[in-house]
């Protein structure tokens, strides 16, 4: 975010008893933009908007403007964004090309990340293809495979929504709805994996199965098979007159926007980020920890570091000891 405003974190709580967790607390401490935005003319809100997010600036200031049109009466049908898109893949390629291999103990691949990141912004999928093939991938999916991980049983998805549908769900947000979104009363996940249901899900244990997601996406962009319903995906619906719903997939997960105009000015501004649903306090993360072996907290910490990659948070995160 930008200069003086902090972009907040995840914050990881946890206890002890008799050498095991016994206690995980999950909280996303992030700022309430909306305070910035309410009373302030309704442009130039939206222009503001993207300027308030380090990350997915793109995304954020896309699902502003489409809010916003359709408060004043025009709708957008789920499509696909380039912009947002290559945006997500940008993202995708650096979680894989630079934190996967150092997360398992490797190089990053900084060289690759440059030339991926120049083919997805110039179209260039079979360049990128070749590079998803490539050798070192191969063998990042095999160290994958080797990490300390956890199973799970089926993972609570979000399904996919555009804007529309998405009224029937939740009519209206509100600020106890953004600091801890729900799907019919539970936390739910989003992004990549809920994208592609969970189609690694059978073969992969919880990290990996994560990880794989994103780079499914990656593949089905650069073949050319990627749907409406991809990351990228954006769509817009009003809730009445001179109010505004938008939905945005962005490399994360479900992104909502949601404008309340008075004439010309903001009124009210509700912003749910994927971060709020991925670190819900009822999400996974609490489960992959409860029970494990705390006598070595370093090796704890290393474990926490690979649960919260997984789920990738848009902020920092910080691990405090009850």
């Amino acid at each position: 975010m930008t200069a003086g405003i902090d972009a907040g974190c995840v914050r990881l709580r946890i206890g002890s008893a008799d050498g095991r967790i016994s206690s995980v607390s999950v909280a996303s401490e992030r700022p309430a933009v909306a305070s910035y935005l309410r009373g302030r003319p309704a442009d130039d809100a939206v222009r503001l908007v993207p300027l308030l997010f380090a990350l997915c600036g793109q995304a954020q200031g896309r699902a502003a403007a489409l809010a916003l049109a359709a408060a004043r009466g025009t709708e957008v049908p789920a499509q696909l964004d380039s912009a947002i898109q290559r945006e997500a893949l940008r993202e995708h390629l650096w979680r894989w090309l630079l934190d996967l291999p150092v997360l398992l103990g490797e190089v990053a691949l900084r060289e690759e990340l440059v030339a991926a990141a120049r083919w997805a912004s110039s179209g260039q999928r079979d360049e990128l293809a070749a590079l998803l093939n490539d050798a070192r991938i191969g063998a990042l999916r095999r160290r994958l495979a080797t990490m300390e991980d956890v199973s799970e049983p089926a993972p609570r998805l979000l399904p996919l929504l555009d804007a529309r549908a998405s009224l029937d769900c939740w009519p209206r947000l509100d600020a106890d709805f953004c600091r801890m979104p729900h799907w019919q009363g539970a936390a739910a996940e989003t992004g990549a994996i809920a994208r592609q249901n969970n189609s690694a899900g059978t073969t992969a244990t919880a990290f990996a199965a994560r990880w794989l997601a994103r780079l499914e996406e990656l593949r089905d962009w650069a073949s050319g098979t990627e749907k409406v319903g991809a990351g990228g995906t954006a769509s817009a619906a009003q809730l009445s007159v001179g109010s505004g719903r938008a939905l945005v997939e962005t490399a994360r997960g479900l992104l909502m926007h949601e404008i309340v105009l008075d004439g010309e000015r903001i009124a009210d501004y509700f912003i749910v980020a994927p971060t709020e649903w991925n670190f819900h306090p009822q999400g996974p993360l609490g489960g992959w920890l409860m029970g494990r072996d705390a006598a070595d907290r370093e090796a704890l910490q290393a474990f926490a570091a690979r649960a919260v990659a997984a789920l990738d948070p848009c902020v920092r995160w910080e691990l405090e000891w009850l």
